[in-house]
């Protein structure tokens, strides 16, 4: 047996033969049931791997569940545009990360969807992305956020700044991200799952 300690990637676990714990009518139950979730549990409880089971599962990677329980219940593996965040990796004490990371982001989307000459506000670009991808591929879109709270809580645990430098950012990050997230009830049209 070939446990997968340290492995979040669900495509990884199923490819290179690693025991896994089948969850997936869950998955499907969450799926068919909702359409925003905001999960908040522990560091290490596994929702980098939910992410990534959920990210295959909207790619429509019907290979990557044979066997599985989903494979009985899912009818139709349809693909969906797909867009994934993980702020897992960066360090959020720097000021301008966050802004950095979520340009580079929504630019490459841009890329792939188009880029409104109106918006220059993230938040209003990613909308305008969001409802590019859904009239291109006839769709609704799905947005997995892994380490949603990452870049307010290193501005939290770090003791290294000044408290009010600290305040500032967290603040600010705050802000950058509530900017971010509000887009989920502007784009509900555009929208047919979100996992934060």
């Amino acid at each position: 047996m070939k446990y997968p300690i340290g492995i979040q990637s669900f495509a990884q676990i199923r490819e290179d033969h690693y025991t896994y714990v089948d969850k997936t009518a869950l998955i499907y139950q969450l799926v068919s049931t909702g359409k925003i979730y905001f999960l908040s549990r522990p560091r290490r409880f596994g929702k980098s791997l939910l992410v990534s089971t959920l990210k295959n599962y909207f790619s429509g990677r019907k290979e990557l569940f044979k066997g599985l329980a989903i494979e009985k219940l899912e009818t139709e593996w349809r693909e969906y545009p797909v867009f994934h965040i993980d702020f897992n990796g960066s360090n959020f004490t720097v000021p301008g990360t966050l802004e950095d990371i979520l340009e580079g982001t929504i630019k490459g989307w841009e890329r792939e969807y188009g880029k409104s000459q109106d918006y220059t506000d993230i938040g209003k670009r990613f909308a305008y992305v969001l409802k590019q991808a859904h009239e291109q591929s006839g769709r609704r879109c799905v947005v997995l956020i892994d380490e949603y709270d990452k870049p307010i809580l290193d501005v939290l645990d770090t003791g290294i700044k000044g408290e009010q430098e600290e305040t500032l950012l967290e603040d600010r990050n705050r802000e950058v991200l509530k900017g971010f997230y509000s887009v989920f009830k502007a784009a509900d049209d555009d929208l047919q799952f979100v996992l934060l």
